[in-house]
């Protein structure tokens, strides 16, 4: 590859005028901040996470805080953000460094690869955003943009297409000076989210126009390849809003694996006949008696969710037949991990 061909000659000027410089996880930028901040952007836009990172900060400041924290207080500061083993895998990562690297996250891409839910573009982004060392990186954003202005045919998941991807992104450190490591990795990251967008890119705009070979070639929109569609599955399930009347529901914890793993969520069964057992055993009372209420539809990563919702008025005294499971009242509702439909639904009460 041809010096005049790589990107930070032209991308860290764009930046210094264009970039994003006032997020609040570079003030101050910690080696904790910007991997809480590297989670918390996986799957989900900058302005989603801001308010949830500043929440979470305030209430785990530190590493020793996350690894201490009880779950419910994780997955309360957490519910809504989606994608909940992120949580989890946050606070054992939190509890490792805690155990084997004196309470800080480690300065080494390989000790950082071996934590819980750090890949390997994610451990490159800490190195190189805390403390400025020169790794590549290659998330979403780079991924579209290395595409389009290489032109690299096939979908960026495929291991032939990523090694390629990572091939051109590690050549790209040849061009960054030393002491930008920390600007050339959030300067990718800003132009693939606010210019060479996934759709409607501001091609007019792009500091890279003369050289990007999907410009040339009118191939923007294909580029990169999309992975071979599929409709997602519709599955139905059935569940219980149970009230006693004094604004106080019956709530079940989720198992530590599978849908809303670890959250406080309504009595669920796949059928309605498995609901109305569940009524029946758990709280003694008969499901026939039950309003049907409303149906949520909620899409997960592998099927699309039709939640069909009943509302039953119980007595709060009517012990509930589960372990983990209790009547909340509104003000404990706060401090507990919920789904967000389902915090949706009983806030719209």
């Amino acid at each position: 590859m041809a010096t005049t061909q790589l990107l930070p000659g032209t991308l860290l000027p764009w930046f210094e005028h264009h970039g994003r410089h006032d997020l609040p996880w570079q003030h101050p930028r910690t080696p904790y901040r910007v991997w809480l901040s590297e989670v918390m952007l996986q799957q989900t836009q900058v302005a989603t996470v801001i308010p949830y990172f500043l929440r979470f900060v305030e209430r785990f400041p530190d590493l020793a805080a996350l690894a201490a924290a009880p779950a419910d207080a994780l997955m309360a500061h957490w519910a809504g953000l989606g994608y909940y083993a992120r949580a989890r895998n946050l606070q054992a990562a939190a509890r490792a460094c805690v155990q084997h690297h004196d309470g800080q996250l480690p300065r080494d891409l390989q000790a950082l690869m071996a934590l819980p839910g750090i890949g390997r573009s994610t451990a490159a982004a800490i190195l190189s955003q805390a403390w400025g060392d020169r790794h590549a990186i290659l998330d979403g954003n780079v991924k579209r943009v290395l595409t389009r202005v290489f032109g690299i045919e096939g979908h960026p998941g495929v291991p032939a297409v990523e090694r390629a991807l990572w091939q051109l992104a590690e050549q790209q450190l040849q061009a960054v000076p030393d002491g930008r490591m920390t600007d050339w990795t959030q300067a990718q990251m800003d132009f693939g989210a606010t210019l060479c967008t996934r759709a409607r890119p501001a091609c007019a705009l792009c500091p890279l126009q003369q050289q990007c070979i999907a410009l040339r070639d009118g191939r923007v929109a294909e580029l990169p390849t999309r992975k071979a569609g599929k409709t997602l599955p519709e599955r139905e399930a059935h569940a219980l809003l149970a009230d006693d009347g004094q604004g106080r529901y019956a709530l079940l914890r989720r198992p530590e694996r599978g849908i809303w793993a670890g959250l406080w969520t309504l009595p669920q069964a796949d059928t309605h006949a498995g609901l109305a057992q569940w009524t029946l055993t758990g709280l003694g009372a008969d499901l026939e008696q039950a309003d049907t209420l409303t149906t949520i539809s909620h899409t997960f990563s592998h099927y699309r969710l039709q939640l069909h919702v009943y509302r039953l008025r119980c007595s709060s005294r009517q012990r509930i037949g589960e372990t983990a499971a209790g009547w909340f009242d509104r003000v404990q509702l706060a401090a507990l991990g919920l789904p967000a439909p389902i915090r949706k639904l009983i806030d719209s009460l």
